[in-house]
C-alpha cells in the first residue's frame, strides 16, 4: 500500500481546501444556521471538483473530504458522491451513466442514502437488517407489485437539499438489497423536516407508489455488486468527513491551550493536558489511515469490506473521544454553543450515530472476520 497522493489528488485537496476556508468561515456557518450552503455547494461544483472524483478516486476523495471536516463546511459532498456518483459510476447501466452522471458532475443533481444505520448490516446480505428496519410502528421502504416504491426512514441526512435519494429495498427472496434511485420532485415522495445533532438538512422520507430506477449489475460485481459496495464506500467517505472533524477540534483545542495561561503559563504546558492532546492526535491518525487502506482498496478494485468496516469502527469509537476532548481542553469556553470547537462535537457525534455504534460495528467485523475462517475449515475438513 502506498498513501502518497497524487498530483491529481493533491491538486484537488488544495484547491478544496482554499475555497472552503473562504467560505466555511465561523460567520458564515453560524447565519447559515441548519441550512445548505448553496454558495459554497456551486464554487465547489464550478471548480470541478465532483468532476474529477472519478480521477482522482476514493483515496482522493477522501482527502477532500477530510477538508470539508476541518470546516463543518455545510454541503452534501459526501452524501451525493457515496449515494449518487460512485454507485452509478460504478454499478449503473451505460444508459444511466449517460443521462445521470453529468447532473452528478456538476452538482445540479444533489444525491443522499436512506440507510438509518450502516452499523447493522450484514456482511452476507441475506439479513441485511438495517433496510428492513425502521422506526417502531412505521413500515420500511418495499416494492409493491407494480414496482413502486412505499415505506418509510425515519431520519435521512441532506434528505432536504437532494434531489435524488437512494433507498435499498429487501428482496423477498433473500440476498442483498436492490439499489432504487428515487427524484424527490414527486407527489409520491414527502419530506418533513427533521433536526439532528449536526446541521445536515435532514429529512423524513415517506414513499407512497414512488418511481425509483434500480442501480444494479450494469457494470459487473466489482465489491461484491452494488449494495455490498455502495455501503463499503459510504463507510468509507463518513469516515474520511469524521477525520477532518478531529482534525479540526484538536486544531481549535491546541491554539486555545497555547494561548489561555493559568498560574502564569500557558494550558497546553500542563502533562494532563498534553497527554489528553496526544491521546486525540493518535486517534485521529488512527481514523485516518484505516480509512485511506479501505479507500486505497476500493480504487485497486481489491476486496475493501472489512478495511470499510474497520474504518467505521474508528470513526465512530475514536471520532467520539476526540470530539470530546477538543470539548473538554476548552472548559467552559468548550460548552459554548455559539464556539467554533462546539460545531465539530456536534458534527463528530452526529457521524458517530449515523455510522452505528462501536459495538455493532465490532460485531459486524467479527461477523465478517468469521466467515471466511469458517469456510476455511469446512474446506479443510472435506
Amino acid at each position: 500500500m502506498d498513501f502518497t497522493p497524487t498530483e491529481e489528488q493533491t491538486a484537488a485537496r488544495d484547491l478544496a481546501a482554499g475555497i472552503i476556508d473562504d467560505l466555511a468561515t465561523h460567520e458564515r456557518l453560524t447565519a447559515l444556521g441548519t441550512g445548505t450552503d448553496p454558495v459554497l455547494w456551486k464554487t465547489l461544483c464550478g471548480a470541478g471538483l465532483l468532476a474529477a472524483v472519478e480521477e482522482i478516486g476514493l483515496v482522493g476523495l477522501a482527502l477532500v473530504l477530510e477538508e470539508q471536516g476541518r470546516r463543518t463546511a455545510q454541503i452534501p459532498l459526501a452524501a451525493t458522491c457515496a449515494f449518487g456518483l460512485l454507485p452509478v459510476a460504478a454499478y449503473g447501466a451505460d444508459e444511466q451513466r449517460a443521462r445521470l452522471l453529468p447532473g452528478l458532475r456538476d452538482g445540479t443533481v444533489v444525491a443522499t442514502g436512506a440507510l438509518p444505520s450502516f452499523a447493522e448490516a450484514s456482511s452476507a446480505g441475506a439479513s441485511c437488517t438495517p433496510v428492513g428496519r425502521s422506526a417502531k410502528g412505521t413500515p420500511a421502504p418495499r416494492a409493491e407489485q407494480n414496482g413502486r416504491l412505499s415505506g418509510v426512514v425515519p431520519v435521512v441526512p441532506w434528505l432536504r437539499a437532494a434531489t435524488h435519494v437512494l433507498v435499498p429495498v429487501r428482496q423477498a427472496s433473500g440476498g442483498a438489497p436492490r439499489l432504487f434511485l428515487v427524484p424527490t420532485d414527486q407527489r409520491a415522495v414527502d419530506v418533513a423536516t427533521v433536526e439532528t445533532t449536526a446541521p445536515w438538512a435532514a429529512g423524513r422520507l415517506e414513499l407512497s407508489g414512488a418511481r425509483g430506477e434500480p442501480i444494479e449489475g450494469g457494470r459487473g460485481v466489482r465489491h461484491g455488486g452494488a449494495y455490498e459496495g455502495t455501503l463499503g464506500a459510504a463507510r468509507t467517505v463518513f469516515a474520511a468527513l469524521q477525520v477532518g472533524v478531529c482534525a479540526g477540534s484538536l486544531a481549535h483545542a491546541v491554539a486555545h491551550t497555547s494561548q489561555r495561561e493559568q498560574f502564569g503559563r500557558p494550558l497546553s504546558t500542563n502533562q494532563a493536558v498534553q497527554l489528553r492532546a496526544a491521546d486525540a492526535h493518535l486517534d485521529t491518525e488512527a481514523i485516518r489511515v484505516t480509512c485511506l487502506e479501505a479507500a486505497w482498496r476500493y480504487d485497486a478494485g481489491l476486496p475493501a469490506h472489512t478495511q470499510a468496516l474497520t474504518a467505521a469502527w474508528w470513526a465512530a469509537e475514536a471520532g467520539r473521544r476526540v470530539v470530546h476532548t477538543g470539548q473538554h481542553l476548552h472548559a467552559g469556553v468548550g460548552a459554548d454553543v455559539t464556539h467554533p470547537v462546539h460545531r465539530h462535537f456536534l458534527w463528530g457525534r452526529q457521524l458517530d450515530a449515523f455510522l452505528g455504534s462501536p459495538g455493532a460495528l465490532l460485531a459486524a467485523l467479527g461477523e465478517a472476520l468469521a466467515v471466511p475462517a469458517r469456510d476455511a475449515e469446512w474446506r479443510e475438513e472435506m
